[in-house]
């Protein structure tokens, strides 16, 4: 009875110093910290800070010997959080809970904390997003930027912002100014992409072209990444700004397809001065090779949304030269198939069917997302508690719908700070597959992502449960503070 109470005095005294912590908020803290081996050598159970969150732990179980664990991670030199402490081969949940806490509460009370994760191996110039150069004209910062710099309500999106920026490693030294600036919007996209694939679990290394390297047990591609842009000249610099439903069929129909296409086929051209496609260098050579496209070629404004929200369609008609429709046979939906043999705008015309393209069998796979954006930065950061006080963020869309006679996605509304509101990083992500390719993306290599490809002449999706669609974020700030933002 002695030990028992000397153990339950030890826990009340260990609260004082140790507390839960959301797995949401734990992920983007620690969003790079884990190798690829961890997600299979253990199953994450429970997640702890000290008061100040200048430690952060994780209970879980080891899969191969049955038995728990516990780690405690501290901030090194440019802010990561690096393991720092640990122990195995506990006996249970509760016996690794009740040690991490010891151990933490140990930590705080007789430990130099900031220097504790110090690991002698960081780098000497750290990617800071947030912080301007000494000699940067304000006049060039993006609209975009400044909001996360300066707006109260991006609160969210700065915390995870900051969080990400000393994980990367970029081989382009333009990777800051260009985010602070012009490219705001490419530059969001690439970091999206690398939080997605970390939490895909995959090891994630930075190259100079293709942009990314994922590695993981038995995994291995690369990807480049694109966006299609606004046109300042030629033929689609004339914007058809469609309104009506048949302005919208044609611009779907024609003018989006040219606009990814013009991206897409950019990058299927490319060579380096050594007259190497990206698929022929050597960090891809014998390997999927993907390209990643999101849809930045005109922003949203306060009437109306970007078209980022609905242009996948258009994505798919040129991927695959490939078109549906639908009708209704006694009250059963059937879905006819068309192949689409190119796309015209004013005179401009161009070849539909990018996976049947020469050279095209050397890209595995497209992926798409369009949640790219600031509002899925403010969103992430809302679950994981960086929301702004007062501040409301509330999102609407449409959701996958898994009635077979479903044509169009079922609506939803969501409070963003509702506590049972959940989001992850690969929510959105469409993968397309490439029926010629000749290194094929197995699906598994990218779970609960949403895919799909043309087979026997029909397209065909797997979707993970409550996928979303389309959406936009809208942000409801105290009166009198400042203007609603619309994402």
């Amino acid at each position: 009875m002695g030990e028992a109470k000397r153990r339950a005095r030890l826990r009340a005294e260990a609260a004082a110093f140790v507390k839960p912590l959301k797995r949401a908020r734990f992920e983007i803290m620690a969003i790079g910290t884990r190798r690829s081996p961890a997600f299979f050598m253990a199953e994450e159970l429970s997640w702890w800070a000290s008061k100040d969150e200048r430690l952060i732990a994780v209970v879980a179980r080891d899969t191969t010997d049955n038995d728990y664990l516990w780690a405690i991670l501290a901030r090194d030199r440019i802010g990561c959080f690096r393991w720092v402490d640990g122990m195995t081969s506990l006996r249970s949940q509760w016996h690794a809970e009740e040690a991490l806490a010891f151990a933490m509460a140990d930590t705080v009370k007789n430990k130099d904390v900031a220097a504790l994760g110090h690991q002698g191996d960081e780098t000497n110039a750290p990617i800071d997003l947030l912080r301007l150069p000494t000699d940067v004209d304000p006049n060039t910062l993006h609209p975009y930027f400044r909001q996360v710099l300066e707006s109260p309500a991006r609160a969210p999106a700065r915390a995870v912002i900051r969080e990400i920026g000393p994980w990367l490693t970029p081989n382009d030294p333009h990777l800051v100014r260009e985010f602070q600036g012009r490219s705001f919007d490419q530059r969001l996209w690439e970091i999206y992409l690398w939080a997605a694939f970390r939490e895909f679990g995959l090891d994630v290394q930075q190259l100079e072209a293709p942009d990314f390297r994922c590695t993981a047990p038995g995994v291995d591609f690369t990807v480049e990444a694109t966006t299609a842009a606004p046109s300042g000249m030629g033929p689609l610099a004339a914007h058809p700004d469609p309104k009506t439903k048949e302005e919208m069929t044609a611009f779907l129909a024609d003018y989006m397809p040219m606009k990814f296409g013009s991206a897409l086929l950019s990058k299927l051209e490319k060579k380096n001065k050594e007259g190497l496609h990206y698929w022929e260098r050597e960090a891809s050579r014998d390997k999927p090779f993907l390209l990643a496209i999101a849809d930045f070629h005109k922003p949203a404004t306060g009437k109306e949304l970007g078209p980022m929200v609905y242009t996948q369609s258009a994505l798919w008609r040129y991927l695959y030269g490939h078109r549906v429709d639908w009708e209704f046979i006694d009250d059963k939906l059937v879905i006819n198939h068309h192949n689409v043999e190119q796309h015209q705008f004013g005179a401009k015309v161009i070849p539909s069917g990018f996976f049947d393209l020469p050279n095209a069998e050397n890209v595995s796979a497209v992926i798409f997302s369009n949640a790219g954006t600031l509002a899925k930065f403010d969103r992430m950061g809302v679950v994981a508690g960086f929301g702004a006080d007062g501040v409301r963020y509330i999102r609407a869309g449409f959701r996958a719908d898994p009635d077979p006679n479903a044509v169009v996605g079922k609506h939803f509304v969501d409070d963003v700070t509702d506590e049972k509101y959940e989001e992850y990083w690969t929510d959105e992500l469409q993968v397309f597959h490439n029926p010629n390719a000749k290194h094929p993306l197995p699906f598994d290599v990218l779970p609960l992502a949403n895919h799909h490809l043309l087979q026997d002449g029909e397209l065909k999706s797997f979707c993970a449960p409550g996928t979303v669609l389309s959406s936009y974020t809208v942000i409801l700030v105290p009166k009198g503070t400042e203007q609603p933002l619309g994402a």
